[in-house]
């Protein structure tokens, strides 16, 4: 042992040469520089410290440390908060505010609405239907959702606006046995839990599906690690909703409802720097901290509400722990010496987990008989009163005072981590196991135990283990009388969504003009074309204050910079430094009533806030319409998740997927350049995709869109109703080009509903072909028309595809109904419709890989050639890496002339000489960029 250190390992004071080397004042990544200007009394404080160790033990030194940071803290003297604190509950006995509800019949109703949710899912396990449903979850989190339901959860009949909860997702059962007894549900419904097509009256969904029961849920919760972003970003446009002046929402509250083991979701974590930065004081998160996972404990050798705990601390949030029930505050009180604290904050999860899946005497050997003081400290309890020492995520008192003393904290987010227990009451095959989330199905034994916990009047008679009843009290008893009084007094029942606001006007036509005339000279990438025909409508008095552009990071990318001016960017905090760019007309301004939601470098956040404002028309009544702009590469591919929970929710919008294409975006390589979004987006029942050329093609594009999602939409362009509950994704480039006038008699319909002729080939004797494009590909497809006319006497015509996706949906639905109607006549899709009037072979192309044109393959009349950009992007030119991916116009003319000589119309030796004359295998060879103008020929 060095003459440093003390037997116990810590650093021995006063010990030469440490004594006498300069001492960090402030350690452990807290300030360590500061000047020492009294030496003398600094060293006071120290001997001061020391000698209470020496005399009192460290508890005690450290118990008046404690109690000297918090007076500094009291006193503002600046002392950084700790990172985490005692496994001991936040407020202690004495702070506890005086709990205003009806004990005796708050116990009951839980009591109710716990056997209802277990009974709803083993009914589901029986003979015939088995299909499944989670019991644990919700019971060992009732206690946290009644004490809201019956003290804090605003509905949408409030004053204020109600509030807006994320539910967890595996709880639903519980949330629906609430239902029941409210009246919302019946008997029959219950029984369709998870049977949403089968079941005769229609089933329930397994979890939070708003799109599924869209007058029941809210907010999607399952996959999870999506609701707590969800919930930060909406509390964030609760604010800015408010600070714009569109709605007065200070009277609303975020809840999100979380489990321990959902944490380890990058995204439940990733956004909480935001909520403290903006001080989202309207936003708690109630993490339901059971110690389990899906498959054991989530932290077995450490401490999951003490890692959670310094994250939230250091990122800002106000911090509540309700650790233990009111069995524990006499021991607490009792625990003079400190011995009890340190044996809870020494014990890991897992032994936690093990205590309440054994029993009293267990817990009194391997818990308390640990130290001998802790052991004197229950010597007078019975093993069944320290089995009956409860966590404080059950005791709805420690609830109600972390619930209350949330919502009245001002400055900072909250989140209240609340301890329980998994399946508590469920019986001894179900707490604390760690298979007990896969767990279905009750034993007759746990069913009459668990009736018997739970003090209810239902005869062992009833207790068919199949089919074991559901229990309703007497409608007009004290507790069900009492529930109802409370819903009532909060402003009515929760979960419920509601859809109901004034439409919006369709765009003026003279918006439209910007796009519709062309850009002249000027070279135009559809992405600006966009941005213009943003800053048209901002000009409109009604839809101008209802567009929100939300933008991650890339403005000066897309030319969105324009708008920092004029919109602003939101910030709560406004603009309280000089900007560098000040001077400048485009310069970066903030403001309290910013328009523009600027996310930083952030696509999940990005999709979430995307999603809160999509779904204000919902959530309160009033219709905005966000537009979205991203690297198209990092919206379907980076965020699909949020944008499929962004669909459950209904949320209405735009999502701009710029600098799109494979190839457009030149120089970025593989991870930017993206060539499958159109593909991974048709696969989003709610997505409407388009991939417009021109234009006059966006802005025909976005007026449908708005009338569709928030006016009084005519109807599908090609006749037909139409759900207004969808998103439209459009892909827009980066490349520029001089953009055509709309062209005379343009068929808006044809455009619409996903493709339309743009220009007909030149009226000379020869063979025929179409040729299909999209986006950009299209200028390829005409210059692909001049060569073929030229060189090789072929007139192709050149069709503008603005929706593979809606050409191939809508040929699904004929095709459906031709299946299911034999009895009618066979109805054409509109593809085919099209095409079976033309005469030559179809070649496809588009800066995507083949697999999107391929999506109408099955319904062109005698099939379908395509190009396209399969496999990884690639750094070079765009004519480089056109030719290398071989959809260039001098490609596109070889796959024509190969698939005439498929059908016996040229002499295959003529395809061989088109691969020689434009050397396509050659990417040297690939001629510069030509961006002449892509009217069509006349």
């Amino acid at each position: 042992m060095s003459a440093s250190q003390q037997p116990d390992g810590d650093p021995a004071r006063g010990s030469a040469p440490e004594a006498s080397a300069p001492r960090a004042v402030i350690t452990d990544g807290l300030p360590s520089q500061l000047p020492d200007i009294d030496p003398d009394e600094t060293q006071e404080w120290i001997d001061s410290l020391d000698a209470v160790v020496d005399h009192a033990g460290r508890e005690r030194a450290r118990y008046l440390m404690l109690r000297l940071i918090e007076r500094s803290r009291e006193q503002q003297v600046g002392v950084p908060a700790l990172r985490s604190t005692d496994y001991i509950n936040t407020i202690p006995p004495e702070r506890e505010p005086w709990f205003p509800g009806d004990e005796h019949a708050e116990r009951r109703i839980r009591a109710y609405i716990r056997w209802n949710a277990a009974i709803m899912v083993h009914r589901a396990q029986r003979p015939g239907i088995g299909v499944g449903g989670h019991i644990s979850s919700y019971a060992s989190s009732a206690s946290l959702y009644e004490v809201g339901f019956n003290h804090f959860f605003r509905g949408k009949d409030h004053p204020g606006g109600g509030d807006q909860i994320w539910f967890q997702g595996h709880a639903s059962p519980g949330i629906y046995a609430r239902a029941f007894l409210e009246g919302r549900l019946d008997e029959q419904q219950l029984d369709g839990f998870r049977q949403e097509v089968s079941h005769p009256v229609g089933g329930l969904s397994s979890y939070p599906h708003p799109r599924l029961m869209p007058e029941f849920w809210e907010f999607p919760t399952v996959s999870m690690g999506l609701g707590g972003m969800n919930a930060i970003y909406q509390a964030r446009f609760n604010r800015y909703l408010h600070a714009r002046g569109i709605k007065d929402t200070s009277d609303q509250h975020v809840w999100a409802f979380l489990g321990d083991g959902e944490m380890d979701e990058p995204e439940s974590l990733g956004t909480i720097g935001l909520a403290a930065r903006e001080e989202l004081d309207n936003l708690t998160f109630v993490v339901n901290c059971n110690l389990q996972r899906l498959d054991g404990p989530v932290r077995g050798n450490g401490k999951v509400i003490q890692e959670l705990e310094s994250f939230f601390r250091g990122a800002g949030w106000n911090v509540i722990k309700v650790i233990w029930g009111r069995e524990w505050d006499p021991l607490l009180a009792g625990d003079r010496d400190g011995a009890l604290v340190n044996l809870m904050n020494q014990t890991p999860d897992g032994d936690y987990q093990t205590y309440k899946a054994e029993d009293g005497a267990f817990v009194r050997e391997h818990f308390f008989g640990r130290d001998p003081r802790t052991r004197k400290l229950v010597e007078g309890m019975s093993d069944k009163e320290i089995w009956g020492l409860s966590r404080g995520g059950h005791d709805y008192r420690k609830v109600y005072a972390a619930f209350k003393a949330a919502v009245e904290h001002k400055g900072q987010p909250t989140v209240i981590l609340a301890k329980t227990i998994k399946g508590w009451t469920l019986g001894s095959h179900f707490e604390g196991r760690n298979s007990t989330h896969q767990m279905k199905k009750l034993t007759a034994e746990d069913l009459a135990g668990f009736r018997d916990r739970l003090y209810l009047d239902i005869p062992d008679s009833a207790l068919d283990k199949t089919l074991p009843p559901y229990y309703r009290p007497d409608p007009d008893s004290d507790e069900m009388q009492y529930m109802l009084e409370r819903r009532r007094a909060l402003g009515g029942a929760v979960p419920r969504r509601r859809a109901e606001f004034k439409t919006l006007k369709a765009p003026e036509d003279k918006a439209l003009e910007v796009l519709r005339r062309g850009s002249g000279k000027q070279e135009v990438a559809t992405t600006m074309a966009f941005v213009r025909l943003l800053k048209e409508l901002f000009k409109d008095s009604e839809l101008g204050p209802r567009f929100v552009p939300i933008i991650p990071d890339e403005a000066r990318t897309f030319g969105m910079d324009s708008l920092f001016p004029t919109q602003k960017i939101y910030n709560p905090a406004g603009q309280r430094y000089t900007s560098v760019d000040r001077e400048l007309m485009l310069t970066y301004k903030e403001s309290e009533q910013g328009v523009i939601l600027h996310e930083g470098i952030n696509e999940a956040g990005s999709t979430a806030s995307f999603t809160a404002v999509g779904t204000s028309y919902s959530t309160h009544g009033e219709p905005m319409i966000p537009i979205y702009i991203f690297y198209s590469m990092f919206g379907f591919q980076r965020t699909g998740d949020s944008i499929w929970a962004a669909a459950d929710q209904m949320t209405r919008g735009f999502l701009l997927g710029a600098t799109a294409g494979r190839t457009t975006l030149n120089g970025e390589g593989l991870q930017h350049e993206d060539g499958h979004s159109l593909l991974l987006a048709a696969t989003n029942p709610a997505v409407v995709s388009y991939d417009p050329a021109f234009s006059f093609e966006v802005a025909h594009i976005s007026r449908d869109a708005i009338v569709r999602m928030y006016g009084e939409d005519p109807g599908a362009p090609l006749g037909g109703s139409r759900s207004p509950d969808v998103m439209y994704y459009l892909t827009v480039y980066n490349e520029p080009f001089h953009q055509p006038a709309e062209p005379d008699g343009l068929d808006v319909q044809g455009l619409l509903a996903g493709m339309y002729r743009y220009a007909e080939g030149p009226g000379i004797d020869g063979p025929k072909a179409q040729v299909l494009a999209s986006g950009v590909a299209v200028p390829w497809a005409l210059r692909a028309q001049e060569l073929l006319a030229d060189d090789w006497g072929v007139s192709a015509d050149v069709w503008s595809v603005t929706s593979w996706t809606e050409l191939r949906r809508q040929a699904e639905e004929v095709t459906e109904r031709n299946l299911l109607h034999p009895e009618e006549e066979p109805a054409t899709p509109y593809v085919t419709q099209r095409l079976q009037e033309t005469f030559g072979p179809v070649v496809a192309v588009s800066d995507w890989m083949r697999a999107v044109p391929d999506l109408i393959a099955p319904y062109v009349p005698g099939g379908l050639s395509s190009l396209g950009t399969d496999g990884f992007g690639l750094s070079d030119t765009r004519p480089a890496l056109r030719r290398h991916f071989h959809v260039d116009a001098e490609s596109i003319v070889v796959r024509t002339l190969a698939s005439l000589a498929d059908e016996g119309q040229v002499d295959r030796a003529r395809v061989r000489e088109a691969v020689e004359k434009y050397q396509v295998r050659d990417v040297q060879a690939a001629p510069a960029e030509d961006r002449s103008d892509p009217s069509p020929a006349t």
